[in-house]
């Protein structure tokens, strides 16, 4: 069953002026089950002109701040992004699950590493309270962030990255890119492309002596610096990237097409969740899990629907399923029956899938 707790909104305030900065005010019962890890993320939920609006935002505080802090960067259209930053006030109540994700790496007090990160516009937030945390916990570690932006008035958390920097002068380094805008150093304009990754491989990154990388930002930009830095020699597993969004393309629609292909309709579906069996019969209309089990009244975890954020995730203990996309699980967890519920198709005539896990 899907746990949500209703937490009060503590401050609102605008870091540009299409990012609102929520902090929370999480009571002390419940601050044991709320501790979170660098680089996690919250899950929000609110209902919001009758419809359950759930989205996934990364704490951008830090762990040793006791604070627990989200960014929500306006999006066109966007339902839930649009009442934060519009009416959303310091008083008010959303439910909160509490935090989740994978995208960082242990602390090493004793350590003496070399970061790097790489981070496009509402993707510093996870980037801020990684960077944060690692400096001041490993005295001896250094950071250097890449952040690119549309402007200089778009950049998120500026006045607190410089902060950072004036605080950590030895260890910490920033280089900020910009699209819209022109530096008089002609490298800093524009986009990452690949030249631009190698020559920061060449010249600002020694990657023999780079511990670890994270790269938060859109498909098309993290998957472009993974490419280059691994060919440049840093090895895959110390690379951790996390998606914001994806975007579709003419390979990934193919591939769901093929699977959709395999699809076995009217499924007998059980789910395990909380140590209770649900039991449903996928309707037509419904091609993944999720959605299904949400249409015949499941109480089930989820937020971005995408493939990305993994709050969805369970593990097929009977019968079989494809997944249309992933871009959260790992191969050990593939390889232990993990899916994503949101993009697992069921590929038998009957299959059961455990959500305690």
């Amino acid at each position: 069953m899907a746990k949500f707790h209703e937490i009060e909104v503590a401050e609102v305030y605008k870091e540009t002026s299409d990012c609102t900065v929520i902090t929370f005010n999480i009571p002390e019962n419940l601050q044991e089950e709320f501790k979170y890890i660098q680089g996690q993320y919250l899950t929000l939920r609110k209902i919001i002109n009758g419809e359950d609006i759930r989205r996934s935002y990364s704490l951008c505080s830090s762990p040793v701040d006791n604070q627990w802090k989200v960014a929500v960067k306006q999006i066109p259209g966007g339902i839930f992004s649009t009442y934060a930053n519009a009416e959303l006030k310091a008083g008010d109540k959303l439910e909160l699950m509490v935090p989740q994700g994978r995208f960082y790496v242990e602390v090493d007090p004793n350590g003496k590493k070399n970061y790097i990160a790489f981070a496009a516009g509402s993707g510093i937030t996870p980037m801020l309270s990684i960077i944060k945390t690692h400096l001041e916990l490993e005295p001896k570690s250094t950071f250097k962030l890449f952040y690119l932006n549309r402007t200089v008035k778009s950049i998120i958390f500026k006045e607190e990255i410089e902060q950072l920097k004036n605080k950590y002068l030895q260890r910490f380094n920033i280089f900020y890119f910009l699209t819209k805008e022109q530096r008089d150093i002609e490298f800093l304009n524009g986009r990452f492309t690949p030249e631009k990754i190698q020559t920061l491989t060449k010249t600002f990154i020694d990657i023999n002596d780079t511990a670890d990388c994270f790269i938060c930002g859109p498909e098309e930009m993290i998957f472009l610096i993974r490419d280059e830095l691994e060919a440049a020699g840093l090895p895959k597993e110390n690379i951790h990237y996390e998606l914001f969004f994806s975007g579709d393309n003419k390979a990934s629609s193919t591939q769901i097409a093929e699977i959709l292909e395999q699809k076995v309709d009217g499924t007998d579906v059980t789910i395990v969740d909380g140590g209770k069996e649900f039991h449903f019969i996928m309707e037509d209309e419904y091609d993944n899990i999720l959605d299904g089990a949400l249409a015949a009244g499941a109480d089930l975890p989820f937020a971005c629907k995408g493939g990305v954020c993994s709050t969805c995730k369970c593990r097929v203990i009977e019968g079989s399923v494809e997944m249309k996309i992933n871009y959260a699980l790992v191969e050990e967890e593939l390889a232990s029956g993990l899916v994503l519920s949101c993009q697992a198709v069921p590929t038998t005539e009957k299959v059961v899938v455990d959500f305690d896990v």
